[in-house]
Protein backbone atom coordinates (compact mmCIF):
# COMPACT_ATOMS: atom_id res chain seq x y z
CA UNK A 1 0.00 0.00 0.00
CA UNK A 2 2.78 2.41 0.97
CA UNK A 3 4.59 1.58 -2.29
CA UNK A 4 1.46 2.36 -4.35
CA UNK A 5 0.88 5.65 -2.52
CA UNK A 6 4.52 6.61 -3.02
CA UNK A 7 4.30 5.87 -6.77
CA UNK A 8 1.12 7.93 -7.01
CA UNK A 9 2.78 10.94 -5.37
CA UNK A 10 5.74 10.70 -7.76
CA UNK A 11 3.66 10.17 -10.87
CA UNK A 12 1.60 13.30 -10.27
CA UNK A 13 4.81 15.36 -10.27
CA UNK A 14 5.48 14.51 -13.91
CA UNK A 15 3.78 16.34 -16.78
CA UNK A 16 2.70 15.37 -20.25
CA UNK A 17 4.40 17.27 -23.08
CA UNK A 18 2.49 20.13 -24.66
CA UNK A 19 3.09 19.84 -28.40
CA UNK A 20 2.01 22.07 -31.28
CA UNK A 21 1.75 21.50 -35.01
CA UNK A 22 3.21 24.79 -36.18
CA UNK A 23 5.80 27.37 -35.17
CA UNK A 24 3.31 30.18 -34.62
CA UNK A 25 1.40 28.11 -32.05
CA UNK A 26 4.62 27.22 -30.22
CA UNK A 27 5.71 30.85 -29.99
CA UNK A 28 2.28 32.00 -28.85
CA UNK A 29 2.32 29.36 -26.09
CA UNK A 30 5.81 30.36 -24.93
CA UNK A 31 4.73 33.98 -24.49
CA UNK A 32 2.82 32.92 -21.37
CA UNK A 33 4.46 29.60 -20.44
CA UNK A 34 6.46 31.18 -17.60
CA UNK A 35 5.01 33.62 -15.03
CA UNK A 36 7.35 36.46 -16.06
CA UNK A 37 8.97 37.38 -19.37
CA UNK A 38 12.47 37.90 -17.98
CA UNK A 39 13.67 35.63 -15.16
CA UNK A 40 17.42 35.87 -14.67
CA UNK A 41 19.05 32.66 -13.47
CA UNK A 42 20.36 29.40 -14.89
CA UNK A 43 19.06 26.72 -12.51
CA UNK A 44 15.87 25.92 -14.44
CA UNK A 45 17.38 25.98 -17.92
CA UNK A 46 20.41 23.96 -16.80
CA UNK A 47 18.12 21.15 -15.62
CA UNK A 48 16.57 20.92 -19.09
CA UNK A 49 19.98 21.22 -20.75
CA UNK A 50 21.14 18.18 -18.75
CA UNK A 51 18.04 16.22 -19.77
CA UNK A 52 18.82 17.04 -23.42
CA UNK A 53 22.45 15.93 -22.95
CA UNK A 54 23.42 19.08 -24.85
CA UNK A 55 27.08 19.24 -25.90
CA UNK A 56 29.28 20.59 -28.69
CA UNK A 57 32.44 19.19 -30.24
CA UNK A 58 33.20 22.36 -32.21
CA UNK A 59 34.38 25.78 -30.92
CA UNK A 60 31.63 27.92 -29.36
CA UNK A 61 31.91 31.72 -29.57
CA UNK A 62 29.65 33.74 -27.26
CA UNK A 63 29.07 37.48 -27.79
CA UNK A 64 27.82 39.87 -25.10
CA UNK A 65 27.78 43.67 -24.88
CA UNK A 66 25.51 46.69 -24.62
CA UNK A 67 25.68 47.40 -28.37
CA UNK A 68 27.38 45.78 -31.35
CA UNK A 69 26.48 42.17 -30.54
CA UNK A 70 24.49 41.55 -33.70
CA UNK A 71 27.13 43.12 -35.95
CA UNK A 72 29.89 41.11 -34.27
CA UNK A 73 27.99 37.84 -34.71
CA UNK A 74 27.30 38.71 -38.36
CA UNK A 75 31.00 39.39 -39.03
CA UNK A 76 32.07 36.13 -37.38
CA UNK A 77 29.49 34.14 -39.33
CA UNK A 78 30.36 35.81 -42.64
CA UNK A 79 34.14 35.33 -42.31
CA UNK A 80 33.83 31.72 -41.15
CA UNK A 81 31.44 30.94 -44.03
CA UNK A 82 33.88 32.58 -46.45
CA UNK A 83 36.53 30.24 -45.02
CA UNK A 84 34.43 27.21 -45.92
CA UNK A 85 33.31 26.28 -42.40
CA UNK A 86 29.85 25.03 -41.45
CA UNK A 87 28.52 27.65 -39.03
CA UNK A 88 25.54 27.94 -36.71
CA UNK A 89 24.61 31.49 -35.69
CA UNK A 90 22.00 32.47 -33.09
CA UNK A 91 21.04 36.13 -32.73
CA UNK A 92 18.11 37.88 -31.05
CA UNK A 93 15.64 39.43 -31.12
CA UNK A 94 14.30 38.90 -34.61
CA UNK A 95 12.85 41.64 -36.80
CA UNK A 96 10.20 39.99 -38.98
CA UNK A 97 10.19 36.26 -38.24
CA UNK A 98 11.53 33.94 -35.57
CA UNK A 99 13.60 31.92 -38.06
CA UNK A 100 16.08 34.85 -38.26
CA UNK A 101 17.36 33.72 -34.84
CA UNK A 102 18.68 30.39 -36.13
CA UNK A 103 20.96 30.27 -39.16
CA UNK A 104 22.75 27.13 -40.28
CA UNK A 105 25.38 27.65 -42.96
CA UNK A 106 24.06 31.14 -43.65
CA UNK A 107 20.44 30.01 -44.16
CA UNK A 108 17.54 30.55 -41.79
CA UNK A 109 16.24 27.31 -40.31
CA UNK A 110 12.87 26.25 -41.76
CA UNK A 111 9.73 25.93 -39.65
CA UNK A 112 9.74 22.18 -40.29
CA UNK A 113 13.30 21.77 -39.00
CA UNK A 114 12.69 23.95 -35.94
CA UNK A 115 9.54 22.02 -34.94
CA UNK A 116 11.57 18.85 -34.45
CA UNK A 117 13.72 20.62 -31.86
CA UNK A 118 10.83 22.38 -30.11
CA UNK A 119 9.42 18.90 -29.52
CA UNK A 120 12.77 17.57 -28.25
CA UNK A 121 13.12 20.40 -25.72
CA UNK A 122 9.55 20.02 -24.47
CA UNK A 123 9.95 16.25 -24.03
CA UNK A 124 13.19 16.78 -22.13
CA UNK A 125 11.54 19.41 -19.93
CA UNK A 126 8.57 17.26 -18.91
CA UNK A 127 10.82 14.25 -18.30
CA UNK A 128 12.02 16.02 -15.15
CA UNK A 129 10.43 15.62 -11.74
CA UNK A 130 8.55 18.87 -11.01
CA UNK A 131 9.34 20.10 -14.52
CA UNK A 132 10.42 23.75 -14.54
CA UNK A 133 8.71 26.31 -16.72
CA UNK A 134 10.94 28.30 -19.07
CA UNK A 135 10.72 31.80 -20.50
CA UNK A 136 10.29 32.35 -24.23
CA UNK A 137 14.00 33.18 -24.55
CA UNK A 138 15.16 30.24 -22.43
CA UNK A 139 13.07 27.68 -24.29
CA UNK A 140 13.92 28.96 -27.76
CA UNK A 141 17.62 29.24 -26.89
CA UNK A 142 17.60 25.54 -25.99
CA UNK A 143 15.75 24.76 -29.23
CA UNK A 144 18.39 26.51 -31.32
CA UNK A 145 21.29 25.03 -29.37
CA UNK A 146 19.80 21.55 -29.82
CA UNK A 147 19.44 22.18 -33.56
CA UNK A 148 23.07 23.31 -33.80
CA UNK A 149 24.32 20.35 -31.75
CA UNK A 150 22.82 17.98 -34.32
CA UNK A 151 23.92 19.86 -37.45
CA UNK A 152 27.55 18.70 -37.77
CA UNK A 153 28.97 22.22 -37.44
CA UNK A 154 32.54 23.51 -37.39
CA UNK A 155 31.71 26.58 -35.29
CA UNK A 156 28.81 28.00 -33.29
CA UNK A 157 28.23 31.74 -32.72
CA UNK A 158 25.77 32.74 -29.98
CA UNK A 159 24.51 36.22 -29.11
CA UNK A 160 23.75 36.83 -25.43
CA UNK A 161 20.27 38.23 -24.79
CA UNK A 162 20.88 40.39 -21.72
CA UNK A 163 23.93 40.82 -19.50
CA UNK A 164 25.94 37.62 -19.54
CA UNK A 165 26.39 35.86 -16.21
CA UNK A 166 22.73 34.89 -15.79
CA UNK A 167 21.68 34.87 -19.45
CA UNK A 168 20.36 31.63 -20.95
CA UNK A 169 23.16 31.52 -23.54
CA UNK A 170 25.68 31.24 -20.69
CA UNK A 171 24.71 27.61 -20.01
CA UNK A 172 27.39 26.74 -22.59
CA UNK A 173 31.08 27.08 -21.85
CA UNK A 174 32.45 29.33 -24.57
CA UNK A 175 35.84 28.59 -26.12
CA UNK A 176 35.97 32.29 -27.00
CA UNK A 177 33.88 35.00 -25.31
CA UNK A 178 33.60 38.51 -26.75
CA UNK A 179 32.29 41.57 -24.92
CA UNK A 180 31.70 44.31 -27.49
CA UNK A 181 30.85 47.44 -25.51
CA UNK A 182 29.75 48.35 -21.98
CA UNK A 183 27.27 51.08 -21.20
CA UNK A 184 24.22 51.65 -19.02
CA UNK A 185 21.20 49.62 -20.16
CA UNK A 186 18.80 47.24 -18.39
CA UNK A 187 19.96 48.88 -15.15
CA UNK A 188 17.20 47.20 -13.09
CA UNK A 189 18.71 43.81 -13.93
CA UNK A 190 22.41 44.51 -14.48
CA UNK A 191 23.32 47.46 -12.26
CA UNK A 192 23.59 51.21 -12.74
CA UNK A 193 27.35 51.59 -13.31
CA UNK A 194 29.75 50.47 -16.03
CA UNK A 195 31.76 48.55 -13.41
CA UNK A 196 28.70 46.56 -12.29
CA UNK A 197 27.53 45.93 -15.85
CA UNK A 198 31.05 45.01 -16.97
CA UNK A 199 31.22 42.34 -14.29
CA UNK A 200 27.85 40.92 -15.34
CA UNK A 201 28.91 40.75 -18.99
CA UNK A 202 32.28 39.18 -18.15
CA UNK A 203 30.29 36.30 -16.63
CA UNK A 204 30.50 34.65 -20.08
CA UNK A 205 34.29 34.26 -19.67
CA UNK A 206 35.60 30.81 -18.81
CA UNK A 207 38.70 29.70 -16.98
CA UNK A 208 41.82 29.68 -19.19
CA UNK A 209 39.75 30.28 -22.33
CA UNK A 210 39.87 33.19 -24.81
CA UNK A 211 38.28 36.49 -23.75
CA UNK A 212 38.10 39.55 -26.03
CA UNK A 213 36.88 43.03 -25.08
CA UNK A 214 36.23 45.49 -27.90
CA UNK A 215 35.41 48.44 -25.65
CA UNK A 216 38.28 50.97 -25.83
CA UNK A 217 37.77 51.78 -22.13
CA UNK A 218 36.89 48.47 -20.46
CA UNK A 219 35.75 48.55 -16.82
CA UNK A 220 38.39 47.35 -14.39
CA UNK A 221 35.87 44.81 -13.08
CA UNK A 222 35.98 42.99 -16.43
CA UNK A 223 39.78 42.98 -16.59
CA UNK A 224 40.09 41.77 -12.99
CA UNK A 225 37.59 38.95 -13.53
CA UNK A 226 39.33 37.76 -16.70
CA UNK A 227 42.69 37.76 -14.91
CA UNK A 228 41.20 35.91 -11.94
CA UNK A 229 40.05 33.16 -14.34
CA UNK A 230 43.42 33.06 -16.12
CA UNK A 231 41.79 33.95 -19.44
CA UNK A 232 43.74 34.66 -22.61
CA UNK A 233 42.49 38.27 -22.54
CA UNK A 234 42.66 40.43 -25.67
CA UNK A 235 42.11 44.15 -25.01
CA UNK A 236 41.70 46.86 -27.63
CA UNK A 237 44.69 49.19 -27.47
CA UNK A 238 46.86 46.67 -25.59
CA UNK A 239 46.72 43.41 -27.54
CA UNK A 240 45.37 44.69 -30.85
CA UNK A 241 44.58 47.95 -32.60
CA UNK A 242 43.52 49.39 -35.93
CA UNK A 243 44.19 52.41 -38.09
CA UNK A 244 42.78 53.60 -41.39
CA UNK A 245 42.02 56.32 -43.89
CA UNK A 246 39.02 56.95 -46.13
CA UNK A 247 39.88 54.12 -48.53
CA UNK A 248 41.04 51.23 -46.33
CA UNK A 249 42.14 50.19 -42.87
CA UNK A 250 44.60 47.88 -41.17
CA UNK A 251 44.70 45.71 -38.05
CA UNK A 252 47.67 44.78 -35.89
CA UNK A 253 47.96 42.55 -32.83
CA UNK A 254 50.19 39.92 -31.22
CA UNK A 255 52.68 39.27 -34.04
CA UNK A 256 50.03 39.49 -36.77
CA UNK A 257 49.09 42.30 -39.15
CA UNK A 258 46.50 42.81 -41.86
CA UNK A 259 46.75 45.78 -44.20
CA UNK A 260 44.64 47.01 -47.08
CA UNK A 261 41.35 45.86 -45.57
CA UNK A 262 38.18 47.20 -47.17
CA UNK A 263 35.60 48.76 -44.87
CA UNK A 264 32.83 46.38 -43.80
CA UNK A 265 29.55 46.40 -45.67
CA UNK A 266 27.78 47.36 -42.43
CA UNK A 267 27.67 51.11 -41.93
CA UNK A 268 28.09 53.00 -38.67
CA UNK A 269 30.84 54.77 -36.76
CA UNK A 270 31.54 51.84 -34.40
CA UNK A 271 31.74 49.08 -37.01
CA UNK A 272 35.54 49.13 -37.17
CA UNK A 273 35.65 48.61 -33.39
CA UNK A 274 33.39 45.58 -33.81
CA UNK A 275 35.36 44.29 -36.80
CA UNK A 276 38.66 44.67 -34.94
CA UNK A 277 37.41 42.60 -32.00
CA UNK A 278 36.28 39.92 -34.46
CA UNK A 279 39.75 39.70 -36.01
CA UNK A 280 41.25 39.45 -32.51
CA UNK A 281 38.92 36.56 -31.66
CA UNK A 282 39.72 34.73 -34.90
CA UNK A 283 43.46 35.19 -34.39
CA UNK A 284 43.13 33.79 -30.86
CA UNK A 285 41.23 30.81 -32.33
CA UNK A 286 43.54 30.36 -35.32
CA UNK A 287 44.77 26.88 -34.34
CA UNK A 288 41.23 25.50 -34.32
CA UNK A 289 39.61 27.75 -36.96
CA UNK A 290 42.29 29.10 -39.28
CA UNK A 291 41.16 31.91 -41.60
CA UNK A 292 43.12 33.73 -44.29
CA UNK A 293 43.42 37.44 -44.98
CA UNK A 294 41.26 36.98 -48.07
CA UNK A 295 38.59 35.17 -46.03
CA UNK A 296 38.49 38.19 -43.70
CA UNK A 297 38.22 40.61 -46.64
CA UNK A 298 35.45 38.55 -48.24
CA UNK A 299 33.58 38.17 -44.97
CA UNK A 300 33.55 41.90 -44.31
CA UNK A 301 32.53 42.66 -47.89
CA UNK A 302 29.64 40.18 -48.00
CA UNK A 303 28.19 40.62 -44.50
CA UNK A 304 24.52 41.53 -44.16
CA UNK A 305 22.53 42.59 -41.09
CA UNK A 306 19.21 44.41 -41.49
CA UNK A 307 18.35 47.30 -39.20
CA UNK A 308 21.85 48.38 -38.18
CA UNK A 309 22.35 51.81 -39.75
CA UNK A 310 20.78 50.30 -42.85
CA UNK A 311 20.47 52.93 -45.59
CA UNK A 312 17.85 51.90 -48.13
CA UNK A 313 18.19 52.75 -51.83
CA UNK A 314 15.99 55.45 -53.36
CA UNK A 315 14.68 58.86 -52.37
CA UNK A 316 13.93 60.15 -49.84
CA UNK A 317 16.81 58.53 -47.97
CA UNK A 318 15.54 55.98 -45.42
CA UNK A 319 17.71 54.86 -42.50
CA UNK A 320 16.74 51.91 -40.30
CA UNK A 321 18.53 51.52 -36.96
CA UNK A 322 17.45 49.46 -33.94
CA UNK A 323 19.27 51.89 -31.58
CA UNK A 324 17.38 51.53 -28.28
CA UNK A 325 19.66 52.96 -25.59
CA UNK A 326 21.64 56.20 -25.18
CA UNK A 327 24.96 54.73 -26.32
CA UNK A 328 23.43 53.36 -29.53
CA UNK A 329 21.47 56.58 -30.13
CA UNK A 330 24.68 58.62 -29.81
CA UNK A 331 26.33 56.35 -32.37
CA UNK A 332 23.31 56.75 -34.67
CA UNK A 333 23.55 60.53 -34.30
CA UNK A 334 27.23 60.48 -35.26
CA UNK A 335 26.44 58.34 -38.29
CA UNK A 336 23.68 60.69 -39.42
CA UNK A 337 26.02 63.66 -39.01
CA UNK A 338 28.49 62.04 -41.40
CA UNK A 339 25.89 61.61 -44.15
CA UNK A 340 25.43 64.18 -46.91
CA UNK A 341 23.18 67.20 -46.61
CA UNK A 342 19.43 66.64 -46.17
CA UNK A 343 17.10 69.65 -45.86
CA UNK A 344 14.79 67.90 -43.36
CA UNK A 345 15.03 64.78 -41.23
CA UNK A 346 11.91 62.89 -40.12
CA UNK A 347 12.22 60.50 -37.16
CA UNK A 348 9.88 57.56 -36.67
CA UNK A 349 10.41 56.93 -32.98
CA UNK A 350 9.03 54.17 -30.75
CA UNK A 351 10.66 52.86 -27.57
CA UNK A 352 10.19 50.62 -24.56
CA UNK A 353 8.90 52.31 -21.40
CA UNK A 354 11.75 50.94 -19.26
CA UNK A 355 14.44 52.64 -21.38
CA UNK A 356 16.22 55.91 -20.68
CA UNK A 357 14.02 57.74 -23.19
CA UNK A 358 15.54 61.17 -22.62
CA UNK A 359 18.99 59.65 -23.09
CA UNK A 360 17.87 58.14 -26.41
CA UNK A 361 16.32 61.39 -27.63
CA UNK A 362 19.10 63.81 -26.65
CA UNK A 363 21.72 62.84 -29.29
CA UNK A 364 19.13 63.34 -32.05
CA UNK A 365 17.65 66.68 -30.92
CA UNK A 366 19.90 68.77 -33.16
CA UNK A 367 19.41 66.45 -36.15
CA UNK A 368 15.68 65.66 -36.32
CA UNK A 369 13.20 68.27 -37.62
CA UNK A 370 9.96 66.27 -37.42
CA UNK A 371 9.25 63.68 -34.71
CA UNK A 372 6.69 61.00 -35.59
CA UNK A 373 6.14 59.15 -32.31
CA UNK A 374 4.48 55.76 -32.52
CA UNK A 375 2.82 53.17 -30.32
CA UNK A 376 4.34 49.67 -30.57
CA UNK A 377 2.63 46.25 -30.43
CA UNK A 378 3.91 45.18 -27.00
CA UNK A 379 2.85 45.98 -23.42
CA UNK A 380 6.44 47.00 -22.63
CA UNK A 381 6.31 49.95 -25.01
CA UNK A 382 5.93 53.59 -24.04
CA UNK A 383 2.89 55.18 -25.66
CA UNK A 384 3.31 57.63 -28.52
CA UNK A 385 1.74 60.32 -26.33
CA UNK A 386 4.26 59.67 -23.56
CA UNK A 387 7.15 59.98 -26.03
CA UNK A 388 5.64 63.23 -27.32
CA UNK A 389 5.49 64.57 -23.76
CA UNK A 390 9.16 63.70 -23.26
CA UNK A 391 10.06 65.57 -26.43
CA UNK A 392 8.10 68.63 -25.37
CA UNK A 393 9.82 68.58 -21.96
CA UNK A 394 13.16 68.62 -23.79
CA UNK A 395 12.16 71.71 -25.72
CA UNK A 396 10.80 70.28 -28.97
CA UNK A 397 7.83 72.33 -30.15
CA UNK A 398 4.65 70.38 -30.80
CA UNK A 399 3.68 72.77 -33.59
CA UNK A 400 3.33 71.12 -37.00
CA UNK A 401 4.61 72.83 -40.12
CA UNK A 402 7.79 73.55 -42.00
CA UNK A 403 9.60 74.56 -38.80
CA UNK A 404 9.28 71.11 -37.28
CA UNK A 405 6.97 69.45 -34.81
CA UNK A 406 5.65 66.31 -33.13
CA UNK A 407 3.00 63.89 -34.40
CA UNK A 408 1.68 60.69 -32.81
CA UNK A 409 0.66 57.47 -34.58
CA UNK A 410 -0.86 54.11 -33.69
CA UNK A 411 1.87 52.10 -35.39
CA UNK A 412 5.19 52.52 -37.25
CA UNK A 413 3.59 51.82 -40.64
CA UNK A 414 1.21 54.77 -40.27
CA UNK A 415 4.08 57.00 -39.14
CA UNK A 416 6.17 55.90 -42.13
CA UNK A 417 3.33 56.52 -44.59
CA UNK A 418 2.89 60.06 -43.25
CA UNK A 419 6.65 60.72 -43.36
CA UNK A 420 6.77 59.54 -46.98
CA UNK A 421 3.89 61.83 -47.93
CA UNK A 422 5.61 64.86 -46.39
CA UNK A 423 9.29 64.29 -47.16
CA UNK A 424 10.87 65.73 -50.26
CA UNK A 425 13.25 63.74 -52.47
CA UNK A 426 16.30 65.21 -50.75
CA UNK A 427 14.99 64.65 -47.22
CA UNK A 428 15.73 61.80 -44.83
CA UNK A 429 13.54 59.43 -42.79
CA UNK A 430 15.09 57.68 -39.78
CA UNK A 431 13.32 54.83 -37.99
CA UNK A 432 14.80 54.00 -34.58
CA UNK A 433 14.23 53.36 -30.86
CA UNK A 434 13.35 49.66 -30.86
CA UNK A 435 13.42 46.48 -32.92
CA UNK A 436 9.62 46.83 -33.07
CA UNK A 437 9.89 50.29 -34.65
CA UNK A 438 12.22 49.11 -37.40
CA UNK A 439 10.25 45.88 -37.92
CA UNK A 440 7.03 47.84 -38.40
CA UNK A 441 8.57 49.93 -41.18
CA UNK A 442 10.23 46.91 -42.80
CA UNK A 443 6.98 44.91 -42.78
CA UNK A 444 5.09 47.80 -44.39
CA UNK A 445 7.74 48.19 -47.11
CA UNK A 446 7.72 44.44 -47.80
CA UNK A 447 3.93 44.42 -48.11
CA UNK A 448 4.03 47.32 -50.55
CA UNK A 449 6.63 45.56 -52.68
CA UNK A 450 4.46 42.46 -53.17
Amino acid sequence: MRVAQSFKRLSTAYQSPILFANLEAWLSHLETAHPVGIDMGLERINRVKAALDLRFDCPVITVAGTNGKGSTCAYLESILLASGYRVGCHTSPHLLKFNERARVNGEEASDHLLLEHFTAVEKARVSLLDAPTLTYFEFTTLVIMHLFAQSNLDAVVLEVGMGGRLDAVNILDADCAIVTSIDIDHADFLGNSREAIGLEKSGIFRSRQIAVCGDPAPPQSLIDYAEKLGCDLWLHGRDYNYQGDKQQWGWAGRKKRFSGLGYPALRGVNQILNASAVIAALMALHQRLPVSAQDIRNGFALVELPGRFQVLPGQPTVVLDVAHNPHAAATLGQGLDKMGYHPYTYAIFGAMADKDIEGIINPLLGIVDFWFCTDLPTPRAASANYLAEKLEALGVKSKNGSDGGINTFENPAAAYQKALSQAGEGDRIVSFGSFYTVAGVMAYRNNQAH
